[in-house]
Formats: C-alpha cells, sequence, structure tokens
C-alpha cells in the first residue's frame, strides 16, 4: 500500500509538472466553462458577451447589461475528480464592466498510507490519512469600448494556488488579453493567455517527503519553478435569423500553442487545431448546441490517427435563469475523458 501512494503522487505530480520547463503548467485552466460554450465546442471567444466572457474573453464583459452569476459544475475520471467553478460581473457604466472568477479542480480523499508502517516495521491501519490535491484559479476581469465604434478590449489578473495535501503547494499569477470587434453581422475575437507567461514557485515540504525518499528518486519531484508560455484563440462568428424566432449562430475558432503538439498544424514554433460550434435558438427561450474540436494526430504503434472530440449540448432560459447542459466528447473519439457538465447563470434583472 505504502509502493501504491508513492505510485500516486508520483503519477500526480509528473503529470501536472514533469513539463516544467513549463509548457504546459496549469492545464486545468485550459478546461474551459460553462455548459453552453462547451457544447459548442469551446468555439466561442468571438460571440462570448456574459458573465462568463471573463473566462472566455473578457472583451465580451462589454455585453452586460445587468449584472450577472455564473456557477459551474462537471466530473471527470469516475466522479473521482471535481471541477467547479463560479463567477460573477456587471457593467461599471455604459463603457466599461468587471468580473472575478473562481475555479477549483480536485481529488479529495486520497489515502495517504505512507505511515501505515511504524518505526518497529508493524502494520498500523490507524496511522492511515487522508489529504486531497487540488488546483485554484481566481480571475479578476476588467473590460473597456474603444473609440472605434464595435471595438472592445478586455484583460484578466490570475492568481493560481496548487496543493498537494501537506507535500507541496504553489502560488502563480499571469495576465490574459482579450480583444472583440464586431462589423454589422460578423464578429471576431482574439484571446492570448499568459501573455507575460504566468509563473508557478512550489514550496516542497522535505520532511514529509523523508519519509518516502527510498522511493521517490530526487529528479522525480516537481520543480520549484514552473512557467506557462502563451496561448492564442482567435475566432470569428456570424448569427442568421429566420422568421424572426429562430436564431443560428456559428463560429469557427484557431487555437495556436508555442510548442510542438500533436495538433493537426504543428511546428517546432507552433501548433494549431480548430474548433466549429453552433447554436441554434428559438426566441431566446430554448438553445440547441454542437461542437467539435481538439484535433489530434494521434502515433499508436506506428500508426498515425485523426481523432476529435465532439459535443453537444441543450439550453433553457426564462426569466433571468438559464440551465445548460452539455455532453462532451460523444462517441469517445478523442483521447479526452468524457464529461457530463451542468452550469447555471442568473442575471439580476430577475430580482427586478
Amino acid at each position: 500500500m505504502k509502493k501504491s501512494l508513492v505510485l500516486l503522487f508520483i503519477i500526480i505530480t509528473h503529470q501536472a509538472y514533469s513539463q516544467s520547463v513549463a509548457k504546459y503548467s496549469n492545464e486545468f485552466m485550459n478546461i474551459g466553462v460553462d455548459a453552453a460554450a462547451f457544447g459548442m465546442g469551446n468555439a466561442v471567444v468571438a460571440n462570448i458577451n456574459d458573465v462568463n466572457s471573463g473566462y472566455w474573453n473578457p472583451a465580451g464583459l462589454i455585453g452586460l447589461e445587468d449584472k450577472q452569476m455564473a456557477l459551474m459544475h462537471s466530473s471527470y475520471f469516475a466522479n473521482i475528480a471535481l471541477y467547479d467553478y463560479a463567477a460573477f460581473a456587471m457593467p461599471i457604466d455604459d463603457r466599461s464592466a468587471w468580473g472575478i472568477s473562481l475555479i477549483r479542480f480536485g481529488v479529495d480523499d486520497i489515502l495517504n498510507t505512507t505511515q501505515l508502517i511504524d518505526s518497529q516495521g508493524n502494520i498500523d491501519f490507524n496511522r492511515i490519512s487522508l489529504f486531497s490535491t487540488a488546483d485554484y484559479g481566481i480571475t479578476f476581469s476588467y473590460a473597456r469600448k474603444l473609440p472605434v465604434q464595435g471595438l472592445n478590449y478586455g484583460i484578466n489578473a490570475k492568481v493560481i494556488r496548487r496543493i498537494i495535501g501537506d507535500f507541496a503547494s504553489s502560488w502563480g499569477f499571469g495576465f490574459d488579453l482579450g480583444i472583440q470587434f464586431k462589423h454589422k453581422d460578423w464578429k471576431f475575437g482574439l484571446m492570448a493567455r499568459d501573455i507575460t507567461t504566468t509563473f508557478n514557485t512550489w514550496s516542497i515540504d522535505e520532511d514529509l517527503f523523508s519519509a518516502v525518499s527510498d522511493q521517490i528518486p530526487t529528479q522525480d519531484l516537481p520543480e520549484t519553478t514552473e512557467i506557462t508560455i502563451p496561448k492564442l484563440q482567435f475566432g470569428v462568428a456570424r448569427s442568421f435569423t429566420f422568421s424572426y424566432d429562430y436564431t443560428l449562430t456559428a463560429e469557427v475558432d484557431l487555437n495556436m500553442r508555442f510548442a510542438e503538439t500533436n495538433d493537426i498544424i504543428s511546428t517546432s514554433f507552433a501548433s494549431i487545431t480548430p474548433a466549429v460550434g453552433l447554436q441554434f435558438a428559438y426566441t431566446d427561450l430554448v438553445f440547441l448546441r454542437a461542437g467539435v474540436g481538439n484535433f489530434q494526430n494521434e502515433n499508436n504503434f506506428g500508426s498515425e490517427s485523426l481523432t476529435f472530440q465532439p459535443n453537444i449540448g441543450i439550453g433553457f432560459k426564462y426569466k433571468g435563469i438559464q440551465v445548460d447542459y452539455a455532453l462532451t466528447d460523444i462517441g469517445d473519439q478523442s483521447a479526452a475523458v468524457y464529461s457530463n457538465v451542468f452550469s447555471l447563470k442568473i442575471d439580476w434583472s430577475l430580482f427586478r
């Protein structure tokens, strides 16, 4: 059991931090928020204009007409890992708005068996304890209209907190920049994440590690510093109205990472993968969504195959309350784990 915990701990730390020279740290901040966005394959950077803009593109906060609050919950790995999100945003005046959001991705009640065997070599199950590993992201957002008609910008300041029980913890800080431009029926959006790179500094409890030092080589421990490199997301969206009551919104996004990955377009400088999302709405009351993204070239024992992640979703809105649901990776077409995502959005106009 002792070795099992050590193995679990190495897996957790390695998956999160082995790229500590630092291209993929803080990946929990890239999962996404809002079931409506998930249903559209996360292709929303140009069209987003509500409280969830603080995550997808802070420039979209300009679209707020009143205070809004959002909540979301989903689970991964057969409910082992829980992903939760809460946000609040409001207009400041007719030219600016602000928001705040919180993300938590964690695994709770992990058995700590490092003390299972006492100094005399006896097994004592009373020495087993529980611990959690959790990642937190707090984002402060500000948006403002520019003098150019239809052009808005937004900026995020992020605080990252990552905890692995009493073993290790870190603090991180970073910034995002978002731009939206609307011209007639067309919308354009650009989201630059971690524009200054995001730094995480780790603190490791060496005393706790000494209890299992014979099982964990020094090189397997997390690095004390991580750097998250910038990422870009560019989107183009357009809405079509049919018979006054029916609306179709379509968006195409390009997601760029400055590293060589398995994305369908991959070079030593950058990698690009597309995402496409559709939303069909009836009188701003019922919404049907579909999207596809995360296109990857996977190499399996010498043979290469293209995988992708198709999502679907549905939503209902009534008097300022909107409930959305998304099922991600239907048909298990991607290496990503499928999940059921639920979210709630409340507009303060409901209380007036």
